[in-house]
């Protein structure tokens, strides 16, 4: 499992070497935090499915995907928006059943949707904005499992 040696931070119980980074995350708004984390997903996503511990993994979370999958686009948006902003509904419900690390596998299942045409795609002409690429470079200036627990704690607290 890829964890923090670092000591916690108080409010967040985020390592304190990516509360920083998460507080900024959690000033987004809903569609800035969708639009980083497909962009995140863009730079990174190759190197995020070896860093997933063993014991997470897509058949936890493949049913609640395919679910997905065969909604139409505006209720997959109203999905990510409700998990993002902690909205209780079925299947928000069942995506917070999840352990941390599915969690963070579910994400990944869904940016993977949005890249073969599965899932609602982010707009091709998507510019983030400027707290949102100011998010990003503090991401991308940590090591890398330094961006993965930043990203696990980014998704732990969505859902219902």
């Amino acid at each position: 499992m890829v964890t923090s040696s670092t000591a916690t931070s108080g409010s967040t119980g985020a390592p304190s070497d990516v509360s920083q980074e998460l507080s900024a995350f959690k000033a987004l708004t809903t569609d800035e935090k969708l639009g980083l984390l497909w962009v995140v997903y863009e730079n990174i996503g190759g190197s995020i499915t070896p860093a997933a511990p063993e014991a997470a993994g897509p058949q936890f979370t493949q049913n609640l995907f395919d679910k997905v999958k065969g909604m139409e686009e505006s209720d997959q948006m109203a999905f990510m928006r409700d998990l993002v902003e902690n909205k209780e509904t079925e299947d928000t419900k069942v995506y917070s059943t999840f352990e941390a690390d599915n969690k963070l596998v579910f994400w990944y299942q869904l940016s993977e949707g949005m890249a073969a045409g599965d899932v609602i795609p982010v707009p091709d002409d998507y510019e983030m904005s400027g707290a949102t690429s100011q998010v990003f470079n503090k991401i991308t200036a940590l090591d890398f499992n330094q961006q993965i627990t930043l990203l696990r704690y980014c998704v732990v607290d969505m859902g219902a």
